[in-house]
């Protein structure tokens, strides 16, 4: 498999994914170059495009919650951030994720009231 090409081709098949749940990919392209390249290493090894930055369970259902673009299985969360876990995709309203960060799933619920 030619990995520029597949990127490419992740991109593409992405993009009106993420444009309907408000997402972009990240302005930082240096990122997402990263991020698909991780993602196209993943597929070759397991036949699917994993989040790079989730750790693969035992469990296929757990699994299938961090195939990329997982941003519905954890909207709530990644809308919170304004940015999916790894940072690949930000908010459309986003120009700038630097100051963006990782937070975690109980600091959200705390800082949300819901935990």
């Amino acid at each position: 498999m030619d990995v520029e090409a597949r990127k490419k081709a992740l991109r593409f098949q992405f993009q009106p994914i993420v444009d309907q749940l408000g997402y972009k990919f990240t302005p930082d392209e240096e990122t997402v170059d990263f991020c698909l390249e991780q993602e196209v290493r993943l597929e070759q090894k397991y036949g699917i495009p994993y989040c790079p930055c989730q750790g693969l369970t035992n469990d296929h259902k757990e699994n299938m919650r961090i195939v990329c673009p997982c941003i519905p299985y954890h909207k709530e969360h990644f809308d919170y951030m304004k940015m999916c876990w790894c940072g690949l995709y930000v908010l459309k309203e986003v120009t700038d994720p630097e100051p963006l960060r990782q937070i975690p799933y109980d600091e959200f619920l705390k800082k949300t009231g819901r935990g």
